[in-house]
């Protein structure tokens, strides 16, 4: 069972490199979420509210959301840095953020298993072969999909849908929602994929994931209707494609958990 499969193809992270050099000054990112991978050199970390920590050693480095922080080169040699802006797809609620610690710190000579992205990113990073930029971003969305495996299977992430994930009773059952949301699925329905009395099921869901199974279940669907919406699919078709009888039905519904009317969502996204 493929636990992210269907989760990464409506919510799939992406990465867009803006940054390929030495860094001997001050640079301060605020705005969204970043990956920065620290090939050689020195560089302070500074964050509001946190003591400043110090890097030197090949490191990868992921923030989630759009915390504040700032990093200075050492004073003599700087630091080489490959830098991206991350996006883990969605607009709202989106399921892959959830849960996510606020700084993920990854020395590579402790984690393997990155070696070789991280090693091909740094030969596109610091190379002049054609084709260098799309090879730098593919190989960050690729980076990406690691990082949220490795929190995953490391216990990093204990709550939200990542660490519904880790668990593997509800691994089942929210596989089951994010490859089949146009099923009618009950409370009874997921609890029995979960192999869990229906009381057990609901209250290790809530307590695990934040929120009750049919909750997140209905932000799931509005997640991929919102992807149909902006590929320009009718809203009888979107309806019908997440589970609902009727776009009147899925309209009200979209409008709650969204804040926007679907006809809303189509014209701006487009």
């Amino acid at each position: 069972m493929d636990i992210f499969a269907a989760l990464f193809a409506h919510t799939a992270p992406s990465a867009r490199t803006f940054f390929t050099g030495n860094l001997c000054t001050t640079a301060q990112f605020a705005d969204c979420g970043y990956l920065h991978l620290l090939k050689s050199g020195a560089l302070t970390l500074s964050r509001s509210g946190e003591a400043d920590l110090i890097l030197n050693e090949p490191t990868l480095l992921f923030f989630p959301r759009g915390q504040a922080h700032r990093f200075t080169g050492a004073a003599e040699g700087g630091a080489d840095l490959v830098c991206a802006k991350v996006d883990l797809g969605g607009d709202n609620g989106n399921p892959i953020g959830e849960g996510l610690p606020d700084l993920v710190i990854l020395p590579l000579a402790e984690n393997p298993t990155l070696g070789p992205a991280c090693d091909l990113l740094l030969v596109e990073g610091f190379g002049d072969n054609n084709g260098r930029q799309a090879a730098i971003d593919h190989l960050f969305d690729y980076l990406l999909i690691l990082v949220v495996r490795h929190v995953v299977a490391s216990g990093l992430v204990n709550d939200g849908v990542l660490g519904g994930l880790a668990d593997p009773r509800l691994a089942k059952a929210l596989t089951a929602m994010h490859e089949q949301p146009r099923h009618s699925w009950t409370l009874d329905d997921l609890a029995e994929v979960a192999g869990m009395s229906r009381t057990r099921f609901a209250t290790h869901f809530r307590a695990c994931v934040g929120r009750t199974p049919i909750d997140y279940l209905t932000r799931w669907r509005m997640t991929i209707a919102r992807d149909l919406l902006a590929a320009g699919k009718p809203v009888k078709a979107v309806a019908d494609s997440v589970g609902y009888d009727s776009a009147a039905a899925f309209s009200r519904v979209f409008a709650r958990v969204t804040g926007e009317a679907p006809r809303q969502v189509k014209q701006r996204l487009r």
